[in-house]
């Protein structure tokens, strides 16, 4: 314990747990899920030891190593609850059997040290990706237990209902519990088998982080940051050209983060963007594991999309694009991967390389897919086509539409500026 920080105010404390909480929590139950093989369990000790910390803190002073501190204080505090309701009887004499008489105070006594408990995250990703879990059940697990999604951020990435997902995710803890699956990493030889369902998890994380799919902020960059973290520990511990596209089209779509928005906080479209504000080191990184990614000649969902990314970070401008390499892609990419969300942003490609006429007929053949009519982005999409040519009624009522689905409060305010701007042309 750092005795020169003893008598720390109330707020210094809070603000300290806040922060852990947002960049280390998930890594943190990650750990107590390993040390104590139960997720409700790990979620109490999580919650108890924050708890705990914002009293002893106070009086004795912040840890060197807090997150250690929080790990050691949940799985002391889970074995006293399971002493007094006198369950699992098992359990408690092999975990207690463990642990030497130690203070909680004293931070010398580590149940994990920074790295292990950086890996348990990766360990728990394996575990809820296990092949006997649906795979549908193993992302959306993985999203709630390791990332801290909310089941309704969840649904909305899915594009399904929140019922739907909550009964994924409690689906996948029975089975895990059930089943006696480990957590722990794979062998090597099933590696394979699990890390699409891996990638999938890393992805979405991003995703979420990078648009939310509600509240007052565009990005959520404690998710993106966790995303980007996960890839390269993942790269770094197999070899793959999926995980090589995947680390590549995270860095890519990063380094346009500071040009996404203005000081408003509104979103500034690709086309729009300042394209100085980019950063430059990540697209170099980025672009660097795009060619290391695609020089076998095999291209996967991942690689793709991070050939697609490389295209715009090259480009000057939006003019300057290299459309027709895009659309290439694309064509690929929808063999590798069909869905309709990819062939929309193949129609934007399309309108931009042939114009809008061309692409106004995709787009409408995509809104009688129903997973497209909840879909904001495709009626967005449809809304700027018909302006383009013309047909501003129609363009007025797919921008009201839009604003019907769409929870997000930016993407709200500028499907309000084009219907704004629409009405006063």
């Amino acid at each position: 314990m750092n005795k020169e920080n003893t008598l720390v105010t109330t707020e210094a404390v809070k603000n300290k747990l806040a922060a852990i909480y947002r960049d280390e929590g998930r890594r943190i139950y990650a750990t107590l899920i390993r040390l104590l093989g139960d997720f409700e369990l790990a979620e109490e000790a999580l919650h108890d030891a924050f708890s705990i910390a914002m009293t002893k803190w106070q009086v004795e002073g912040i840890p060197n190593k807090p997150a250690n501190w929080l790990v050691s204080t949940g799985r002391f505090k889970a074995i006293d609850q399971l002493r007094r309701q006198h369950r699992h009887r098992e359990i408690v004499a092999q975990l207690a059997s463990e642990l030497p008489d130690q203070d909680l105070a004293n931070d010398e006594f580590l149940l994990a040290d920074e790295q292990l408990i950086a890996d348990d995250q990766l360990r728990l990703i394996f575990t809820c990706c296990h092949p006997a879990l649906d795979t549908k059940v193993q992302v959306a697990l993985t999203l709630r237990e390791v990332c801290g999604l909310t089941t309704e951020q969840i649904a909305s990435a899915f594009l399904t209902s929140v019922s739907t997902m909550a009964q994924r995710i409690v689906r996948g803890k029975q089975k895990i519990r059930t089943a006696h699956i480990p957590f722990q990493l794979p062998p090597q030889a099933q590696l394979e088998e699990r890390i699409d369902a891996v990638l999938s998890v890393i992805y979405l994380v991003y995703n979420e982080g990078y648009s939310s799919t509600a509240g007052d902020s565009v990005t959520r960059t404690e998710l993106t940051t966790e995303a980007i973290r996960l890839a390269r520990q993942l790269q770094s511990f197999l070899a793959d050209t999926e995980i090589t596209g995947l680390l590549a089209l995270l860095l890519l779509n990063e380094s346009r983060r500071n040009a996404r928005i203005n000081k408003q906080g509104d979103i500034i479209l690709l086309a729009e963007q300042d394209r100085s504000l980019w950063n430059q080191t990540l697209i170099q990184e980025g672009i660097a594991l795009v060619k290391s990614s695609t020089a076998g000649g095999e291209y996967g969902f991942y690689t793709l999309q991070a050939a697609i990314a490389a295209e715009h970070a090259q480009a000057c401008n939006a003019n300057d694009t290299n459309w027709q390499q895009i659309l290439t892609w694309y064509s690929l990419l929808l063999q590798v991967a069909p869905s309709p969300v990819i062939e929309l942003n193949r129609a934007v490609a399309v309108a931009m390389h042939h114009g809008p006429e061309a692409a106004l007929l995709l787009v409408e053949q995509l809104l009688q897919q129903k997973v497209m009519q909840k879909y904001h982005l495709c009626f967005a999409t449809y809304a700027e086509l018909l302006g383009q040519v013309g047909r501003k009624d129609e363009a007025r009522t797919a921008l009201k539409h839009a604003l019907t689905l769409t929870k997000q409060a930016p993407e709200q305010r500028i499907l309000k500026s084009k219907l704004a701007a629409l009405s006063a042309s």
